[in-house]
């Protein structure tokens, strides 16, 4: 189990995927997380956040008990998917949109709205390379508002991501937070559409 840290549903318990396939972000990480974005944006409030590998949904609806309007979470397996939905219904958040496929092929596809705040917690044995194809998608297919914060957890051993044009890593020590095993890389969206951008 693991608990929903603050906002309007603090405390409350959510179930998280049996087995070893998914990697619960730890309290601590998620607290540093939220530290990050809220110093970056000053509130969730009104912005939409879209969970990348949403796993329990802890993330994403962490986000909606701080203030989200809205919370996409997407999971490729369809019982972990369900899961994320019942946790939904049980701390109340009615606002949540789960999508049951894997983040490439949605993200394939041209966004039908953008996110101002990304969060991407991909397996650990999930190639650098395919990590790297995920973010041009992101980028490149109008998920992003402009100056939108991209997140992506990795293990500590993991290289930075590639990042594609249009996305920008923060500056100085705004640009990794390190805890554990665990690196939280940041960046921003370029704040005009990428296809403007030089090469």
């Amino acid at each position: 189990m693991t608990r929903i840290i603050a906002g309007r549903a603090g405390g409350r318990r959510l179930q998280t995927p049996k087995g070893d396939q998914t990697r619960p972000t730890s309290d601590r990480v998620r607290e540093a997380l939220f530290s990050a974005i809220e110093s970056w944006s000053g509130s969730l409030h009104d912005l939409r956040f879209l969970d990348l590998y949403a796993g329990s949904g802890a993330i994403g609806l962490e986000a909606w008990s701080r203030g989200a309007a809205a919370v996409t979470l997407v999971e490729s397996d369809r019982r972990t998917a369900d899961l994320i939905r019942a946790n939904a219904r049980s701390v109340g958040c009615d606002v949540a949109e789960v999508v049951a496929r894997s983040v490439a092929a949605v993200l394939a596809e041209t966004a039908r709205s953008s996110y101002d705040l990304v969060f991407a917690d991909p397996p650990y044995p999930l190639s650098d390379e395919a990590v790297a194809t995920d973010l041009a998608l992101l980028a490149a297919q109008g998920w992003l508002s402009d100056g939108a914060l991209v997140v992506v957890e990795r293990s500590r051993r993991s290289p930075e991501p590639t990042w594609p044009r249009g996305l920008e890593p923060l500056a100085g020590k705004r640009r990794q937070k390190k805890y554990g095993e665990t690196t939280l890389w940041l960046a921003e969206a370029a704040s005009e559409p990428t296809d403007s951008l030089a090469p």
